[in-house]
């Protein structure tokens, strides 16, 4: 008996667009709230808002998508 076994092949990957993530969607994405993301970026345990503006700020979606990442991977 023959078994023809095929290659493995791995889901792509999703591709997300870089952008500047506001505080509300940086929240939503990884459940902190304001304080919580402060403390953290003060810890050096978050990655930093960059200045977008007079009054506003903004993270890298990249930068925050690498640090769930990483989070996720640490619970495996």
């Amino acid at each position: 008996m023959y078994i023809q076994s095929s290659p493995i092949v791995e889901a792509p990957q999703l591709q997300v667009e870089r952008h500047i993530m506001r505080r509300e969607e940086v929240e939503r994405k990884t459940g902190f709230k304001r304080a919580h993301i402060y403390n953290l970026m003060k810890e050096g345990k978050f990655p930093q808002a960059k200045r977008i503006g007079l009054r506003a700020v903004g993270w890298d979606s990249m930068e925050i998508e690498r640090w769930v990442t990483e989070r996720l991977a640490q619970q495996s």
